[in-house]
């Protein structure tokens, strides 16, 4: 793949979770400030299916693209700190 085209992807990916965030899909997006093999990034978002939740993720322009790989694991929330 084109490096030109790993960026346009990556590019998408932040504006497509921008574009979550302010519909209030997504709640928190980010990544580790690690730059080795082990370093990932991590989304929640809301979403009413575990079928809703896959298609948000296969949309992420890196997911389809391949340059980022993605995962699904449903989560509930046990505990919410008031926040800043």
């Amino acid at each position: 793949m084109h490096l030109w085209r790993i960026y346009d992807a990556i590019s998408n990916h932040f504006t497509y979770l921008e574009r979550l965030t302010g519909e209030g899909v997504v709640m928190l997006a980010g990544r580790t400030l690690t730059t080795d093999k082990d370093g990932m990034g991590i989304v929640i978002f809301k979403a009413r299916s575990d079928e809703e939740a896959l298609a948000l993720m296969k949309s992420d322009p890196a997911v389809s693209k391949s340059v980022m790989s993605a995962k699904l694991f449903p989560f509930r929330i046990a505990l919410l700190g008031a926040g800043d």
